[in-house]
Parts: C-alpha cells; structure tokens; sequence
C-alpha cells in the first residue's frame, strides 16, 4: 500500500479512512485546516500538515511538506447551505498540488447522486443536495480531465454506526442506499490498493441496504 495523504482527515469519511490505514500498517499525512484534529490523528500514528483547502497556495505546501507521497485521498466537502463550499474549489486545489507534486494517484470521494446516478434521486432529495451534486459533478469531471490516475468513489447515505464489512461498489448507476463511514474507508483502501480501480467510478453502498431500480453488479477488484 502506497504512502497516502488524506485531504479532508479531521472527521467523518477522511478520519475513518486515516484510522483503517494506519490499522493496516500504511503511512498517512493528514491534511487539515485547523489544529482541532491534530492530536487524534497524531494519536493513531498520522502525521499532520496544515492548509485550508480553499486555499491553492497554502495546499501545493502543504503537499509539498508532506515530503514522498504515492498517493491523495480526497474526502474534502461541506454541508447544504454552507456560504463557502470546498467540494470543487478544494478538490480543484488537491488535485492540482498533486500535478505539481509529480503524484500520480488521486482518490475522489464524491457523493451519489452526481454524474449518471443524478436521474434516480428521488426528486425531494435532489432538490436539497442539488447545489451539493452540481459542486461534486465540477470535482469529478476536473479530475477525469487532469492526466491522473484516477478513482471516484460516489457514497450512498452515509452512517455512523459500526461497520457491517458489506460494503459493496458497483457501475450501476441506479442503484441507491446507505453506508456505514468505516465500510467506505474500506472500500476506499480497496480502491486505492488495487491498480484495476483506476480510471474507474463506483457508486459505495452498504449491500443489505441497497434500493436499486432493477439489477445491479458489485465489482470485485483485484
């Protein structure tokens, strides 16, 4: 497993995936705004550097400091009705200080409902998470376009309960549900280990709590 920095570590999606990696033994930088975090990444044997993904500048030396890095992870975004939203500019921001930085991997977490799983939200979800969609939808298409070797991995609703380890990914874009945090983490570590998830976007739910409209097929990597 390559050496990771995780832009976006301090909560949710981003911490749980720091804390998996480490548990396996993996290398991780964490990225963060603030020294909020700080001592409970430290504590899982993180190592911390500081930049507001919002701001480019302070992110390309925030990469920079990191010193050798395989790979980004990017969980950055924010909440509906937030007046400044880092879904796009901050994934914008990580992934161009990757480009500079000469990493090559880039990780996406981005959200169900953007790209072609937009059309099976039912219309009162889409209605509140539509601003959020449109912000995730410019994130990935900059990345799909930047030369990187790309994941993208699109969580169903996301939960904060144990983890089930029936997290599944799949390319069916029907396909709806929810998701413990620490089951994307795990996919997540899945997508960045194996070299079959490149240039490829899933869709992360929790099987046994899957709303699909028709079929579906989970991908195994490997």
């Amino acid at each position: 497993m390559p050496k990771v920095l995780i832009a976006g570590a301090s909560k949710g999606v981003g911490f749980k995936l720091a804390k998996y990696l480490r548990e396996k033994g993996v290398d991780v930088v964490a990225m963060l705004r603030s020294d909020d975090a700080k001592a409970k990444l430290e504590g899982i044997g993180a190592a911390v550097v500081k930049a507001d993904a919002l701001d480019g500048g302070a992110v390309r030396a925030a990469f920079s400091d990191a010193g050798s890095i395989d790979a980004v992870a990017c969980t950055v975004g924010g909440k509906p009705g937030d007046t400044a939203r880092a879904d796009y500019p901050g994934a914008k921001n990580c992934i161009d200080a990757a480009k500079a930085a000469g990493i090559e991997r880039f990780l996406l977490v981005s959200s169900i409902g953007a790209g072609d799983t937009r059309r099976f939200l039912p219309p009162p979800l889409l209605e509140r998470l539509g601003p959020v969609i449109d912000e995730k939808d410019k994130a990935e298409a900059y990345l799909r376009e930047s030369g990187l070797k790309y994941t993208i991995v699109r969580p169903g609703g996301l939960e904060s309960d144990s983890a089930t380890g029936n997290g599944i990914l799949t390319e069916t874009p029907s396909v709806l549900g929810g998701i413990d945090r620490a089951d994307v983490a795990q996919l997540l570590a899945r997508c960045l280990h194996f070299g079959s998830a490149v240039g490829r976007t899933f869709t992360a739910v929790d099987r046994g709590k899957v709303r699909s409209q028709g079929d579906y097929e989970t991908v195994e990597l490997s």
